[in-house]
């Protein structure tokens, strides 16, 4: 499957006001990946850092909640996920080819 597929089905879900478009998806992109890193939290916390296969199924079910978001998101703003992919790979390669993948700053 590719990204734009996987935004198409997940656009099949997306069910939220017209009027909260691009609101509704970020609040739900952050909420999401607060979820996935309060699984692993806890994996350190009560299991020693150790990511069972159980463990591991949970935060990538929680990683496909943060893609949904994306997806519809992405849509809200006028893009494809193949876009939103190929921009970010354009983006670090620059940074790779010029040795700024360290430090700060969007526009490196």
């Amino acid at each position: 499957m590719t990204l734009n597929e996987y935004q198409q089905h997940a656009l099949e879900t997306a069910i939220y006001p017209d009027n909260s478009r691009i609101i509704y998806p970020t609040l739900g992109l952050t909420g999401e990946a607060g979820e996935v890193a309060d699984k692993v939290k806890k994996v350190i916390r009560d299991a020693d850092g150790a990511f069972t296969p159980e463990k591991r199924l949970e935060i990538v079910k929680e990683i496909g909640d943060v893609l949904w978001y994306c997806a519809t998101l992405s849509r809200d703003l006028g893009y494809e996920l193949d876009e939103v992919a190929r921009m970010n790979v354009d983006k670090l390669r620059s940074r790779m080819e010029r040795n700024l993948l360290h430090g700060s700053g969007d526009n490196r």
